[in-house]
Parts: C-alpha cells; structure tokens; sequence
C-alpha cells in the first residue's frame, strides 16, 4: 500500500543509476505523484568540487546546491519536502565519492536502474565526446549495488532501461511493487517542458527530457557498438550484466 500520512514515517526511496539511463524519466514519473517530493542528483556540487570534473552546464548546478556532503546528507535526511508520504531521490553512484559514509543507505529503500552500456556510451558521446568508462559509472553502481545487498534485506529492485521505454506501464508497476508502493496512472506522463529540479531550459543534459510527455521507446535489441565506443562499452559490461541478472521480470 501506498504510504500514508497517518503516523507512519515516509518512504525515502534511492534510486541509483549513472547518467543516460533514462533516470530524469524516471524521475518525471515519480515527481508526477501527488503523493511523493522528489530530488534530483543531490550529491552533484559536491562531486564537481571534489574532484574539479569537468561537465557542459556545471556552473548552474555549483550555484544552486550545497557543496558539502554533509548538507546534502542532513537534508536527505531530514524532513520530507511538503511532507509527503513518499521521498524519491534519484542518484548517480558515482556521486557517492569514497569520503562520504555509507551507513545511511541503509535507511533507505533502495532501487537500481541500468541500461545497455552500448546505449549510454552513444547517448554520452553526443553530450560530451570525449570521455572515459568511468564517466559512466557503472563500477560505481555495481559497488552501490554490492553494498546494498550487504547490508539491506532482500536482492535490491534492478530496473533496466529497456523495459522502462517500451513497457513502461508493466516496468513501473513490477517496480512499485518491489518498493511496498501502489503504481498510479499518473506515473505514465506529465507536462512538457522545464521542472522545477531541473537546470535551465535546453540544459544538454535534460534538453530530451524536457521535450518528452511521456515514455517513448529507445531502440530494441541488442545494440550496436561503434568502433571508436568499444574499448569504453567492453570495461563496463561486467558490470552492467552483474546488475542485469536481477533485472525486474516487466
């Protein structure tokens, strides 16, 4: 059953995954509850000042979010924005840089969101060029994951991409259930345009996303790997299959 407001504590729910994996879609979904707040890559100012990374666009989100970790950890663990039943917090593993404790995540209910290496590498690429496997995150993930399973009961909910696109009512109820959480209609769509987490209006990260109502599928079957792409795709398929094989029947 969906959390109430009746007593019960909110449901904070994580969701970790790395960048071009249809995460802010899945964002959208959530934010288009009434019933749930929603926080987007929180961690990121403090991942661009610790380690001085380079990304299109960063300066809007060092201006806009806490840079040290503990702010940002006090936050997620604070009150509820708007004191909703329900907390989805979209992170990128790779965010969770080695200074920052682990043991909150287990305070939390926790969710995993993969896709092709070969789709995350081309969708990156048009973003960003030039780029490394471990822009991709997927070791981090997979660290994310191991720690999870560890320390948390139960196989964590793995979500990939995939069946997201193309089945997406199927996807979201398989992983509400997983999350003790009630699917709504409401999660299949939502308004065009810029929302309120998200940076400015064409931002290249979210220029996709901001142009979308809803699902739209993504490609299917096993994808294609360019040349210049394959030494990048091949050091993060262990990964991805070590997450993959607890993918959500959809």
């Amino acid at each position: 059953m969906t959390p109430g407001p009746g007593g019960r504590p909110p449901r904070r729910i994580a969701l970790w995954s790395g960048p071009r994996s249809l995460s802010t879609v899945l964002l959208r979904a959530w934010e288009s509850r009434a019933d749930t707040a929603v926080s987007d890559e929180p961690f990121y100012a403090y991942f661009l000042t610790a380690t001085g990374a380079q990304r299109p666009n960063a300066g809007e989100s060092l201006a806009g979010q806490p840079h040290d970790w503990r702010v940002v950890l006090g936050r997620l663990l604070g009150e509820v924005p708007g004191g909703r039943p329900i907390w989805f917090q979209k992170h990128h593993a790779m965010h969770l840089l080695p200074e920052v404790p682990r043991r909150w995540i287990a305070g939390m209910t926790n969710c995993f969101l993969v896709r092709h290496p070969a789709r995350v590498a081309a969708s990156y690429a048009r973003i960003r060029p030039a780029f490394t496997a471990a822009d991709l995150g997927f070791r981090q993930l997979r660290s994310v994951f191991g720690h999870v399973a560890e320390h948390c009961p139960g196989t964590p909910a793995v979500l990939n991409a995939a069946d997201l696109a193309h089945r997406p009512r199927a996807a979201l109820t398989a992983l509400c259930a997983a999350l003790g959480v009630d699917f709504t209609e409401d999660m299949l769509s939502w308004p065009p345009g810029r929302h309120e987490h998200d940076p400015s209006l064409g931002d290249p990260w979210y220029r996709n996303v901001q142009g979308s109502s809803g699902f739209l599928p993504h490609g299917e079957g096993e994808p294609k790997v360019p040349e210049e792409l394959r030494g990048v795709v091949d050091a993060c398929m262990d990964d991805y299959l070590c997450l993959d094989r607890h993918r959500l029947s959809c």
